[in-house]
């Protein structure tokens, strides 16, 4: 899972104490590898990387499978509650359910 965040970012801080803190969603990224990318500074990489993955600016939250390709329709683009962004795993990542 690829997260896109930044210090500035209130849908960010959102997901960060709502959503990501969530149990069934722990459970659910422990299971997952994590890198979050910090675009708070919004320098000139930052921006290169945003555009390259076609976001707009944070939070932006990408899947990959095993082969590091982005799985189709699984991008969660600002704030997503717990419950959804739950399902939204079941959905697209199903060897993820418990």
């Amino acid at each position: 899972m690829l997260d896109f965040y930044a210090d500035w970012c209130v849908s960010c801080k959102e997901m960060e104490r709502h959503t990501f803190h969530d149990p069934k969603v722990l459970r659910q990224l422990k299971r997952l590898t994590l890198l979050q990318v910090d675009v708070t500074r919004n320098t000139e990489d930052d921006r290169a990387l945003m555009k390259r993955f076609e976001l707009y600016g944070p939070p932006g939250i990408m899947f990959f499978d095993a082969s590091g390709r982005e799985i189709p329709g699984s991008r969660v683009i600002g704030f997503v509650d717990a419950a959804r962004f739950a399902t939204h795993i079941d959905t697209c990542l199903p060897g993820l359910q418990q």
